[in-house]
């Protein structure tokens, strides 16, 4: 099998390393800077350039770039690519995504399917890259039309190599609404929690909770303004959801209100449970 991926960051660096583990797997890369395409070659996650004379020998090509840079790049190379090709983006939002790369892939005779892996660190580069980030992890699947049995199929035995624990098919509107929830919303909290005056005097003072909440504030500004004003209207939902949360318990510690901010705590935790078990 030969696999194509664009962007060797890293989710685009994992990648290639994990299909890196299996001898029938040939991998080709492409990175907008030279440099790192050079050292991901060095490190042996890369086996061969990926460009136009190369690109239509791949069985899978994987975008694994910011929303803009994917589509932008798919516009280019589209004429290249073959038709036994399938094609996967990585993106962590799906609506503008998949709109336009689902019009090229009509447009030029290619099969093309959205995709997140849900697996990350705070860290990012080909430096902090790792052959087992996706072991075990969850991979949402964004098909054109749900009832292509044999186009899943296809899907899960390309992407066997990366040993995803489970897939998760749906609709891209439906990915982004709930990906505001899960994922962004969380990281604007935990950014914001650090601009608070005592964060500078933490030390001494932090444990579980500090970590817990604050891993995600070390995040790469580009990329995740970039998602956010992708999916500026679900994030903002959900902003306004917390604020709205936040300012009953700010209400009950302003008026010295226990039974009220006890009740909103109570609520909380058994939300928790209800949504995620004990």
């Amino acid at each position: 099998m030969q696999v194509g991926i664009v962007g060797l960051g890293l989710i685009g660096g994992s990648l290639a390393k994990a299909y890196q583990r299996d001898d029938s797997v040939t991998v080709l890369g492409w990175d907008r800077d030279r440099s790192i395409l050079d050292f991901a070659i060095l490190a042996q996650a890369v086996d061969q350039v990926l460009d136009e004379t190369t690109i239509a020998g791949c069985d899978l090509l994987l975008l694994a770039t910011y929303p803009r840079a994917v589509i932008d790049y798919l516009t280019q190379m589209a004429p290249h690519i073959a038709p036994t090709t399938l094609v996967m983006d990585c993106c962590g939002t799906k609506e503008q995504v998949c709109n336009a790369c689902f019009a090229l892939s009509d447009q030029y005779g290619f099969p093309f399917v959205g995709g997140h892996p849900m697996a990350g660190t705070h860290n990012s580069g080909f430096g902090y890259s790792q052959s087992n980030l996706f072991d075990g992890a969850p991979m949402v699947i964004v098909p054109k039309v749900f009832d292509d049995i044999r186009l899943l199929d296809r899907v899960q035995t390309l992407l066997k190599p990366l040993r995803f624990g489970r897939f998760s098919v749906t609709t891209a509107r439906e990915h982004d609404k709930i990906i505001a929830f899960t994922s962004q919303l969380a990281h604007v909290v935990s950014n914001a929690y650090m601009k608070s005056p005592t964060a500078t005097e933490h030390h001494g003072f932090s444990a579980g909770s500090y970590r817990d909440l604050t891993r995600v504030a070390w995040l790469n500004p580009d990329m995740w303004a970039e998602l956010f004003l992708e999916n500026r209207d679900n994030l903002i939902f959900e902003l306004d959801t917390i604020i709205a949360s936040l300012g009953q318990y700010r209400q009950a510690l302003a008026q010295g209100d226990f039974p009220t901010l006890r009740q909103l705590l109570q609520e909380g935790k058994e939300r928790k449970e209800e949504v995620d078990g004990r």
